[in-house]
């Protein structure tokens, strides 16, 4: 299985200084504003990875510990998450500093039925307080982006219901092609009133399908069933995904891969544990970054009780979302790799040269064919 922690980088990459990152550096520099008290991923070797204040070096860590850099261009989830599965992208997805053209929303529009307001850069929360209103009296979805590859929709449940909302997303991700083909269409239900909206946990995802085969195709071809918790279904717009099982943020995306430890013994799972983004990296929630952290090594000792003799447990991430930062964007930087297994003796991984080496481990692990991309550290 394959957990990530959507968001955790540990430092940036050498060429941060193009993606406007440099002194990125999520593990690191929250550890510096908010203490971290993690003693099961420091026994793992998370702490041997790089500095970190309250997790410790461990003499004899339990896991394979290191680091991987990022080939694909961007910082986005999408090209993150493919890269760890074998595909590199080489053009970077298409971002609006200045907002969506407004023939391409204009055909949008005229496809759903509904007017479109909004058509900026803004954080999720602020702007449904700013445009909800608006949004819910004319019945308008809030159209908005970031630094990152996005379309977000956002429409409150009342005005435009959930299925709709969906449906909308849909049509707007069949328009977002060729030079508009953006990395993710994401809806962004919300409810409330002007006193003060919320959004629900009901986001979807629709991202591109991935431009080639990766290891979850691999897997399939093999009769290995691919089991996607959280966002992975959305991520790779279903492709390779034999069951899908998406949840209602951290808690939830543990449960349910301790459930399907115990229910299934020769799949592949794959879990993204998005709030590290979603919640805490994107609000600068520095104090709900450390909680999360602090979950996530509680859960550890289960996961590991939970393992056959011969299974293979590998905690990694897609990019960086430094909360330290004025920014509220991903960051282009290292994500940590701790690999462990009852049946293998752990080592230092060093600094692996693509996030696709954990695919090729993978092919090796599960016995098959050598994908194009990466170096299997097995």
């Amino acid at each position: 299985m394959v957990i990530v922690l959507d968001g955790v980088g540990v430092g940036e990459l050498p060429d941060a200084s193009a993606y406007h990152d440099v002194g990125a550096n999520t593990l690191g520099n929250l550890s510096r504003v908010k203490s971290l008290h993690l003693p099961n991923l420091a026994a793992f070797g998370l702490g041997n990875i790089i500095e970190i204040n309250g997790v410790p070096p461990s003499p004899v860590p339990q896991a394979s510990y290191g680091k991987m850099t990022e080939l694909s261009a961007g910082k986005d989830s999408t090209s993150g998450h493919w890269e760890l599965m074998g595909l590199i992208t080489k053009q970077p997805f298409p971002t609006y500093p200045k907002g969506f053209p407004a023939d391409l929303l204009g055909e949008i529009s005229r496809q759903i039925g509904h007017p479109l307001i909004g058509n900026e850069i803004a954080s999720g929360t602020e702007i449904i307080q700013r445009l909800g209103l608006e949004s819910y009296a004319k019945g308008a979805p809030i159209v908005y982006t970031s630094a990152d590859s996005v379309f977000q929709i956002a429409a409150h449940t009342e005005a435009i219901p959930l299925p709709e909302l969906y449906q909308i997303c849909e049509t707007a991700r069949s328009l977002l092609t060729g030079e508009h083909a953006v990395g993710r269409v994401i809806a962004r239900p919300f409810t409330g009133d002007i006193e003060h909206y919320e959004r629900t946990p009901d986001r979807r995802d629709f991202s591109l399908r991935p431009g080639g085969p990766t290891f979850l195709d691999h897997a399939n071809d093999a009769g290995i069933s691919v089991i996607g918790i959280g966002k992975i279904d959305d991520l790779f717009a279903g492709v390779g995904i034999s069951k899908a099982l998406h949840s209602n943020g951290n808690t939830e995306g543990l449960e349910l891969t301790l459930e399907c430890i115990e229910k299934y013994a020769k799949e592949f799972i794959f879990t993204n544990l998005v709030d590290f983004d979603m919640q805490y990296g994107h609000r600068n929630d520095q104090a709900g970054f450390a909680k999360g952290l602090a979950e996530v090594d509680a859960c550890l000792p289960k996961l590991m009780a939970a393992l056959n003799h011969d299974d293979l447990l590998v905690v990694t991430a897609d990019h960086g979302c430094d909360p330290t930062l004025e920014s509220t964007d991903h960051t282009r930087e290292y994500v940590p790799i701790l690999a462990y297994s009852p049946s293998i003796t752990a080592k230092n991984l060093g600094t692996r040269a693509t996030f696709a080496d954990l695919a090729q481990t993978l092919a090796t692990f599960y016995g098959l064919q050598p994908l194009p991309h990466g170096k299997s550290f097995i």
